[in-house]
């Protein structure tokens, strides 16, 4: 049996989601979490086999819990959901140790089909982005800059451009003042920028950052 907890700040996504599960005989939901702190605490009680975790989480980004997941539990599957760009953020949560991504208007099929590969040790990547990739091999298509920063240099970039503070971002990613500002200047150097502004400006010129959640990673 596949256990699997649902995390996500959407009662109706979380009942859509168990809806979805309940259909099928090798699959059970065992809990839901609707913050990180949820999340971390029922993993720890339920340890559930597969994790489905939303992205835009409140308080905590679903990236930053990720993160902390795969230090406390390296083998645990994370399957990142989404309404988000698929190309943007399924690239970030790979990098970052999740077994696959899901956007949020995927058919249920995808879902089910995705929960069962991650459960099986298997990376999962949707039709769509998989079609993305092809094209854009097919293509020679060059990555965007910020594509190519890692997983921390990318969470210090959208913070930034949420309008955080260096000491806020520290305290929130766990990491000193001053790493902080080095990660800052590795950002600002490979998208060729010189101030916050610039990388402000570029995370919504790119649809990296919720105008209407700008507090969220």
């Amino acid at each position: 049996m596949i256990t699997i907890l649902v995390a996500d700040d959407h009662p109706i996504i979380r009942k859509g989601l168990k809806q979805i599960i309940s259909e099928e005989r090798d699959m059970e939901v065992v809990g839901e979490a609707s913050n990180g702190k949820e999340v971390l605490e029922k993993v720890k009680k339920l340890n559930p086999s597969v994790i489905i975790l939303d992205i835009s989480m409140p308080g905590y980004s679903g990236l930053y819990i990720l993160s902390q997941l795969k230090s406390l539990y390296p083998k645990l599957p994370v399957l990142m959901l989404s309404a988000l760009s698929e190309q943007i953020y399924a690239s970030q949560s790979l990098k970052a140790g999740a077994s696959g991504f899901v956007n949020k208007e995927s058919v249920p099929e995808e879902l089910v089909k995705a929960i069962r590969k991650v459960s099986g040790g298997e990376l999962y990547i949707g039709s769509v982005l998989a079609e993305q990739m092809a094209h854009n091999l097919r293509h020679d298509k060059k990555s965007l800059p910020h594509e190519l920063l890692s997983f921390r240099e990318f969470q210090v970039l959208r913070l930034i451009a949420s309008g955080k503070q260096s000491g806020e971002i520290a305290k929130e990613l766990n990491i000193s003042i001053k790493t902080v500002s080095t990660y800052r200047s590795r950002v600002l150097e490979k998208l060729d920028m010189t101030n916050n502004a610039e990388l402000v400006n570029y995370c919504y010129r790119e649809g990296l950052i919720d105008n209407f959640e700008p507090t969220i990673l």
